[in-house]
């Protein structure tokens, strides 16, 4: 194995739910190391949180400013070579592109950030600095999803003709926000969350299961997205209808006002030679539906699978892998990616195989389409 990657990390310290995540899934495979850090907006926060993490007192920073400038003043053998970006989405784009154009590499949370613009600037950024980019829609890393992918794009299902996903939750079926409740409060207020809320948060986690497993293109979309609780400033409940070059159609439902929703994201994908099903609750399976042929399940771990879903598995079938590993499994793609950069080489077969910033940036423009569907009165909006 070649060495750890030293990574710093921005946002994730106490209190925080998706940094330790984040920082499970980086350690999983002994790829990563923690080294630096600036995990808190609040400077107090951020230098309890590095203690908290057994940081050197040295590279516990009180801002990511003051890690942006400290880790460039270290020798380039000692400095991060990665940072992971874990903060509300408000913060994203500030800090991806300070470290981008420094020449760090970045894994950053979704959605990538709050406009098509930005997003532009960050791709401009990364193209000119030669830097690596993974944006962690983690829901790609399961195993079950690449095989889906395999079957879709090598044609097992046929032409593709319709496409449901759903990403359903209830958390939010109360106005919880006004508990005090950390994640509740930065995902329903604009300036952080952006224009959108549900449809943000899960919906684009939806968009790019589509987009990965199926590789197809949206034409155009007709939203229609609700605030249910009252006095709540953004949408948090979206149904979507979808329309892709080809003539495939899809449906998206997002919710999280769904009471009894835990996180139940479902993708359905249906050709003229079969059907597939997965549920992320249950992400060790797949069921799969042949024309004119019994009802199959498909088991992760098992031979028979492709070799982008064998090598994204840990454990024989029947021993559950889930949300962690598939998590893992993006950092893993990211960490190829990068030591062929340090090595100078190409990447190998099945390697750095992760969502991109192009990805990320395309997750960007659907959430800006949903909103302007939305809010037309013509409803149908090309993409």
């Amino acid at each position: 194995m070649p060495r750890k990657l030293r990574y710093g990390m921005v946002g994730g310290g106490r209190d925080a739910f998706i940094g330790a995540v984040h920082r499970k899934a980086m350690a999983l495979d002994g790829h990563y190391e923690l080294v630096a850090g600036a995990l808190s907006s609040n400077p107090e926060k951020a230098i309890l949180s590095g203690q908290d993490l057994g940081l050197d007192q040295s590279r516990t920073y009180a801002t990511w400013q003051n890690m942006l400038e400290g880790e460039l003043k270290l020798p380039l053998e000692q400095r991060i070579d990665v940072v992971s970006i874990v903060t509300p989405n408000h913060v994203h784009f500030s800090v991806a592109k300070a470290f981008a154009e420094a020449g760090f590499h970045v894994v950053c949370d979704k959605p990538l950030v709050h406009t098509s613009s930005q997003a532009e600037e960050l791709i401009a950024t990364v193209q000119k600095s030669g830097v690596v980019f993974a944006v962690t829609y983690n829901y790609t890393g399961y195993p079950m999803i690449k095989h889906a992918r395999e079957m879709v794009r090598s044609g097992q299902l046929g032409k593709i003709r319709k496409i449901i996903v759903e990403y359903n939750q209830g958390w939010l079926a109360t106005k919880l926000e006004e508990s005090g409740q950390k994640q509740a409060d930065w995902r329903t207020d604009p300036a952080r969350s952006g224009a959108a809320g549900c449809i943000g948060d899960i919906g684009s986690h939806a968009e790019n299961l589509v987009a990965t497993v199926t590789g197809l293109e949206l034409e155009s979309i007709c939203a229609d997205l609700t605030t249910f609780v009252e006095g709540r400033q953004l949408d948090d409940d979206g149904n979507l209808l979808m329309r892709f070059a080809g003539g495939a159609k899809g449906v998206m439902v997002a919710s999280q006002i769904q009471i009894g929703g835990e996180n139940d994201v479902r993708l359905r994908v249906f050709g003229t030679q079969g059907g597939i099903e997965w549920h992320q609750e249950n992400p060790n399976y797949i069921v799969y539906n042949p024309l004119d042929a019994p009802r199959q399940i498909l088991t992760r771990g098992s031979a028979y699978l492709c070799a982008a879903a064998q090598k994204a598995s840990r454990l024989p079938a029947g021993h559950p892998e889930a949300f962690l590993e598939a998590f893992a499994n993006v950092y893993v793609g990211a960490a190829e990616a990068i030591h062929a950069k340090l090595e100078g080489r190409a990447l190998a077969a099945l390697e750095g195989d992760f969502p991109t910033l192009e990805d990320g940036a395309r997750g960007v423009k659907f959430i800006e389409r949903t909103v302007q569907s939305a809010a037309s009165s013509q409803k149908w909006t090309a993409f």
